[in-house]
């Protein structure tokens, strides 16, 4: 009796279900405008004759299109290409420490024997550099004729430090606002292919053991500056430095100086004849692959105009900034926790100067 019961109670939760499912129906909005043709900046005004649980607009105006509501591409493989950034130096006294390259065949090899077997090409002089703190900006520079559409492009910068004792110390150099233009247009702004943030600069180091760099990348910027060369006045060569003391309290579990990654070093002297005291070398940010054929913009999305808890929408109104002829959409819907019904109404507008 008992399992009849459960199986009777179990179809009445699905003939609820099915009546609820049943019950969702696809709204009965239309919308009109009061009128199709208004002026720049003047409030288009657009009415609606029922009720709906959710409407959102999709203007028409660039970025705003109904048309691109899943995906908005642009083709660039027959447009030109540019390159720009700002830079910026400050600090020591070495010169022609920094150059930047681009190479189509560099096969992401991140190591500095993966950098050297690319061919690379030297581009530095196209651009305009920093001579001070003050970011200058380079100058948009054409590299049409450098790259191939069918390959990933590839930038690097090369930072060159010298011995420093005998050249001087190394310059801090700053590079920002790195971009990859398209000649493509789109409104009346030129495309980025890509920006600093998404370049994906890597540092890649000749001699990190014996001469580690103090360059860095962030999503802003790419920072560069030489090692710190050895001198015999450093810490690191006092035999008195607490750190060779193996009664310093870092060392003891039982202290509350005690720290866990502390490590008794063994003192070695300084070597005045120690190759590495304060060698040449040389670092590179290598930029991710960069593609030429196509920019993804992403899907245009809507602005929401009416929630399920908002009472009901009678007008809208929105001011249009350019002339133009444009196609409005709303999309109108009714929802419940089985689902949504949408119906799409489309509302031609001229907007005059």
């Amino acid at each position: 009796m008992n399992r009849r019961l459960f199986i009777w109670a179990g179809c009445l939760l699905i003939f609820a279900s099915c009546d609820k499912e049943i019950g969702l129906e696809a709204p009965a909005v239309n919308v009109t405008t009061v009128s199709n043709s208004v002026k720049v900046g003047e409030n288009a005004v657009f009415l609606f004759d029922g009720n709906a649980d959710m409407i959102s607009f999709y203007s028409g105006e660039l970025y705003n299109e109904f048309e691109f509501r899943d995906r908005r591409s642009i083709d660039i493989a027959a447009q030109p290409r540019y390159v720009q950034f700002t830079s910026s130096v400050q600090g020591g006294s070495q010169q022609n420490q920094l150059s930047v390259w681009a190479s189509i065949d560099f096969q992401e090899d991140y190591t500095y024997a993966g950098v050297n077997k690319a061919t690379w090409i030297d581009i530095t002089d196209r651009f305009t550099w920093g001579t001070d703190a003050t970011f200058l900006n380079s100058s948009l520079q054409d590299i049409t004729g450098i790259s191939d559409v069918n390959k990933p492009l590839y930038f690097a910068f090369r930072y060159i430090t010298e011995p420093q004792l005998e050249k001087g110390d190394s310059r801090l150099w700053y590079i920002q606002n790195f971009q990859v233009m398209s000649g493509a247009t789109l409104g009346d702004a030129m495309l980025p292919i890509v920006n600093q943030e998404y370049a994906g600069f890597r540092i890649v180091e000749q001699d990190p053991e014996n001469a580690q760099t103090r360059s860095s990348v962030s999503s802003t910027r790419v920072s560069f500056q030489g090692y710190a060369y050895k001198l015999p006045t450093d810490p690191i060569f006092d035999p008195e430095n607490p750190i060779f003391d193996p009664k310093n309290p870092i060392y003891d579990p039982e202290s509350p100086l005690f720290n866990i990654d502390a490590k008794l070093p063994v003192f070695v002297p300084y070597d005045p004849n120690d190759p590495y005291n304060d060698p040449p070398t040389e670092t590179w940010a290598v930029s991710a692959p960069i593609q030429l054929k196509e920019i993804e913009l992403g899907p245009d999305k809507s602005i929401p105009i009416k929630g399920v808890d908002g009472g009901i929408l009678t007008q809208f109104m929105h001011a249009y900034k350019n002339p133009g002829t444009y196609k409005a959409h709303f999309v109108i819907s009714n929802n419940n926790i089985y689902g949504s019904k949408d119906v799409v109404r489309e509302v031609p507008v001229v907007v005059t100067p």
